[in-house]
């Protein structure tokens, strides 16, 4: 979570020197390389032919689609307050796992998830220049979305592999997706601050490595539910780092909207679930 959670403000350092696209396939062009060293180290196996189709909808909707909605919505978006929005991904998992996997919902579910939308909402409009609706509120929201697609979809598939190895898969297949913004990279490696790229070296080896496999690690020992949960800490640690590393301070309204989403979270994984 510290990993992850630290992306948020490191993202923002990094689109001041590169474009989101840019910024995303430079960062897992270094997450796959040092990925790859090890895998010919340690002689990795290779994935089996008939789970390619999965791990290539978790590489694109997981990390791909994430990072770019991510990344262009905190163009418009503070650091702080995009982990807010963040913090509905749970809600997304909950009701993706209830179409998907068959876990059902009671009446304490529901209200959660209609309270965090309400949350959301808050905090799409209560940002640094007041009621004014942010259209990069609704892209990072679809990168929540995304993110739990990438949660429901990972979990039956850690019990074939490690997750290092599923890490690993997922992010090479993100960065064949991520091959679209190659043109010009370059060129910008070259005119970017070094702190810059720095900031997303730092992405790659972190963020995306590390935190990835300890994530994966994790998952393959719990519900995705309550992996998932964790993510209640990610807003509080985001506004942290922010204000610490950017100087970012949310919007009285961004931090009520926050707490409402958070709530609206808790209520659907402590109390949502219907017992069988």
């Amino acid at each position: 979570m510290l990993l992850w959670v630290s992306a948020f403000a490191g993202i923002r350092v990094g689109l001041q020197g590169y474009t989101p696209g840019h910024l995303a396939l430079l960062r897992f062009l270094v997450a796959s390389a040092v990925l790859l060293l090890y895998a010919v180290l340690a002689r990795m196996r290779r994935p089996k032919l008939r789970d390619l189709p999965a791990i290539l909808v978790m590489g694109f909707s997981g990390i791909a689609v994430y990072q770019m909605l991510l990344s262009y919505g905190e163009q418009s978006v503070p650091a702080g307050e995009a982990s807010l929005l963040i913090a509905s991904a749970p809600c997304f998992t909950a009701l993706l796992a209830h179409l998907f996997l068959s876990e059902r919902l009671n009446s304490w579910g529901w209200m959660g998830m209609v309270g965090s939308f309400v949350g959301v909402a808050i905090v799409s409009l209560g940002g640094h220049q007041g009621m004014v609706f942010s259209p990069g509120a609704f892209l990072i929201l679809g990168a929540a979305l995304a993110e739990s697609l990438f949660f429901v979809v990972q979990k039956p598939y850690l019990g074939k592999y490690s997750g290092l190895e599923l890490t690993t898969y997922t992010i090479w297949a993100a960065t064949l997706f991520l091959l679209v913004y190659a043109p010009g990279l370059a060129q910008q490696v070259q005119a970017a601050p070094v702190e810059m790229t720095l900031a997303v070296v730092y992405l790659g080896l972190f963020p995306a490595v590390a935190a990835y496999i300890t994530w994966a690690y994790a998952l393959a020992r719990t519900t995705a539910s309550k992996a998932s949960s964790f993510l209640y800490l990610l807003p509080v640690l985001a506004v942290l780092i922010a204000w610490l590393w950017l100087n970012e301070i949310p919007s009285v309204l961004s931090l009520l909207g926050g707490a409402v989403v958070i709530i609206g979270v808790m209520l659907v994984n402590a109390r949502g679930r219907r017992r069988m």
